[in-house]
Formats: structure tokens, C-alpha cells, sequence
């Protein structure tokens, strides 16, 4: 038999009655990321989805696509062994040998699922270490610290394996709903976008973009980004606001200090403008409370006020150190820092105010025609799908 994928989940198991509707949607997800394999069979049983390449050579692709499909706990490539110690103790010697050549100390463990079988796990185990030892003289058990742990599992076949594969874990795209995340070029909106994604949320993205302000090589970073997001979500489809009018009625007719405050109030009411049309629930934000003048516990309420759509912000409570090891594990780190300015850092005020009061900020904002600038916005909007 070829080597075959075996794919677990964790939160799903706790999903009751549910759980069969969680189970079909990962499934679906994983055809999906990896519809450009080889020839595959997928399908579940007893909590586990197996995933059988027709070509052996792909199987490494495959365990790399679905290190990012959420919802995956844990991965194994195995090799499948009739349901008899001597064809087990062969598909063992014959696929892990250099492993085991190799090292010291090992260690079995077995997992019964099939409860008719003759033999419990502590029998297996011990057979199996027993035979082991016999092939390979220069290993030792050891229980506690072993170097090499081999899994036997007894399903409707016999299945070997080594060490799991970390997946990416949370629940599967698409069964929590849809929200709207703001992507900005810098480190912190991607990982919130990530880690909102991890629950399950499925998202698309808005962009506000200020042409000649920003050029082309900064569009192009955050749909760089939003590769690299829709890699662990799916496809992402980001919708690029044209800004640069309404950062030049900010900067002309209210107060410089409260530029900051007043952009982020219309980026927030048109992000909300399209997630509404776009059958979005939330917004999601990259914000951490005190990171920057506009993240005050002031600041935040300022810019919450301008919409009435659950605000998301997982980043809230953590520092930057915390964000950037996050960004580091899902790639996004290199990419965010490139030097290409976002539309937040082109109009930055010398002086914000970080103690803003809501009604001076409104008082400010009304000198504008904001229904006027929201709407020429909303329909000037370009969509990318990546």
C-alpha cells in the first residue's frame, strides 16, 4: 500500500449533533487547497480523514498544504499494514529503517480503534517493541524520553507512522461566519486577519489606497499579504478604496491633530459600507490597545462610535514582540516590512491628540460632506481576487 495522509481534528469532536456538519465543511476545504495534487481519495471515518494520493511522490505537497488548512490539529504520514502483527512488524522495518537505525531509544504506541481486535494496545505494544528490538539491536525502550515514538494504530486496516505534524488547529474556514478585516501593509492587520481566520471566520478585505501618495509597489505588498492570508483561509477577495480625496478634505478643513482620528472614522463607516453589501457580520482591525496614538482606550472609542458593527480586534492585549513572532510563523513578517508607505503614514500628524473626546472629533468631521465622500469612495472601489 502507498503511503497514505491521515488528518485529525480537536474542536470538531465537541460539536455533538453538529459535528458531521464542521466534519463535511474540512473536508470540503481540504479538496479545495489541494484541488491541484495528484489523483486523490478523501474521506472520514472515526474521527480521522484519510487522504490516499494515487501518485506516492505527491504526498509531501500535500502534508505542506494542509499544515495551513485550519481546523487540522495534527497530520501523519502512514503506511498501511494488514490487521496482523507479522504484516505490521514489516511495513515498520521496511519504512522506518534508517529512522531507526539511526537512534538509541524508542517507544510504541498503540491505539485500538477497532475494539474487536484479538489484542489490546499494552499486547500490541509490547509485540510490537519486542519485534523492534529483534530487528534492530542498537535501540532500548525507553517510555519516557524516547527518541523515536512509532504509532500503531488498528483501524479497519492496520496503520504505521512516526511522529505527528502539527497543523494549524481552530476550526474550519467558513463555520463562523463572514467578517470584513481592514489590511493595511504593516505587520499587525495580517496577523489579525490570521488569527480571526483560525475561528473559523471567513473574510474577505478592504484596502484604503492613496494614489500618488502611495504607489503601485504598496498595492501590490498588501495583495502580497492577502496571498499569504488566503493560503490558510482560502480565496480572499480585498477591495482597494480609492482615499487619497478624502485624506486631502481631512487635511485642508480640520484640526492637524485630528487627522489620525477622523481618517480612521471613515475608514471605519466604509469598511462597514462594503461589509454590509458583501453580507459581512464584523469588522476585524489589527489595533493593540496603546500601540500607537489612535489605539488609546480613547482613541478606540472615537473610531467604534463611527460604525454600529461588531469591531474584532485580536491583537488587542498583545504587544509587539508577541504580533511579530506570529507574523514571523505565517510569513507575512518580510513582506509587511518592505518600505512601501501605507495611506495611514502618508498624512500622520506631528501632535495627535491621544485623549480625544468623541463630540470634538464629530464637531471636526462635520466640516466635511461625509455622506458625499463615503458614497464617491464606496463606488470608486476596485476588487482583486488572490
Amino acid at each position: 500500500m502507498n503511503r497514505l495522509v491521515l488528518v485529525r481534528y480537536g474542536e470538531i469532536i465537541l460539536k455533538g449533533l453538529n459535528r458531521p456538519v464542521f466534519e463535511d465543511l474540512l473536508v470540503k476545504n481540504i479538496r479545495q487547497a489541494l484541488k491541484d495534487e495528484c489523483e486523490l481519495k478523501i474521506y472520514k471515518a472515526q474521527a480521522t480523514i484519510y487522504i490516499e494520493p494515487k501518485d506516492d511522490s505527491c504526498t509531501d505537497s500535500i502534508v505542506e498544504k494542509l499544515k495551513k488548512v485550519f481546523g487540522i490539529v495534527s497530520i501523519v504520514v502512514a503506511y498501511g499494514a494488514e490487521k496482523n502483527m507479522d504484516d505490521i512488524e514489516k511495513q515498520i522495518v521496511e519504512n522506518f529503517a534508517t529512522e531507526l537505525k539511526n537512534a538509541k531509544t524508542f517507544k510504541v504506541i498503540a491505539k485500538r480503534a477497532d475494539k474487536k481486535f484479538h489484542m489490546q494496545s499494552p499486547e500490541i505494544c509490547e509485540e510490537i517493541g519486542g519485534r523492534i528490538l529483534d530487528a534492530f539491536p542498537n535501540l532500548s525502550v525507553d517510555v519516557k524520553n524516547p527518541e523515536i515514538n512509532v504509532y500503531v494504530e488498528i483501524r479497519e486496516h492496520g496503520y504505521v507512522h512516526l511522529d505527528k505534524i502539527q497543523g494549524a488547529g481552530g476550526m474550519p474556514s467558513g463555520s463562523n461566519g463572514k467578517a470584513m478585516l481592514l489590511l493595511s501593509g504593516g505587520i499587525d492587520s495580517p496577523v489579525a486577519g490570521y488569527m480571526i481566520g483560525k475561528r473559523g471566520v471567513y473574510m474577505e478585505a478592504v484596502h484604503f489606497f492613496s494614489y500618488p501618495y502611495t504607489s503601485d509597489r504598496a498595492k501590490d505588498k498588501v495583495l502580497k499579504l492577502a496571498s499569504i492570508i488566503a493560503s490558510y483561509t482560502g480565496s480572499l477577495k480585498v477591495h482597494i478604496v480609492p482615499f487619497t480625496d478624502i485624506q486631502l478634505e481631512i487635511r485642508d478643513k480640520c484640526p492637524e491633530e485630528h487627522l489620525t482620528l477622523v481618517m480612521r472614522r471613515f475608514m471605519m463607516a466604509i469598511a462597514e459600507r462594503i461589509a454590509i453589501k458583501r453580507g459581512c457580520q464584523a469588522l476585524i482591525t489589527g489595533e493593540s490597545i496603546g500601540q500607537v496614538a489612535s489605539q488609546t482606550m480613547s482613541a478606540l472609542a472615537v473610531t467604534d462610535d463611527a460604525v454600529n458593527m461588531p469591531v474584532f480586534r485580536p491583537l488587542i492585549g498583545m504587544d509587539k514582540e508577541e504580533i511579530v513572532e506570529i507574523s514571523r510563523k505565517i510569513d507575512t513578517f518580510e513582506t509587511s516590512i518592505l518600505p512601501y508607505e501605507d495611506c495611514c503614514t502618508v498624512f500622520t500628524p506631528r501632535h495627535p491628540t491621544t485623549k480625544p473626546k468623541i463630540e470634538r472629533i464629530v464637531f471636526s468631521q462635520e466640516k466635511l460632506d461625509i455622506e458625499r465622500l463615503i458614497n464617491e469612495a464606496v463606488e470608486g472601489t476596485e476588487t482583486v481576487e488572490v
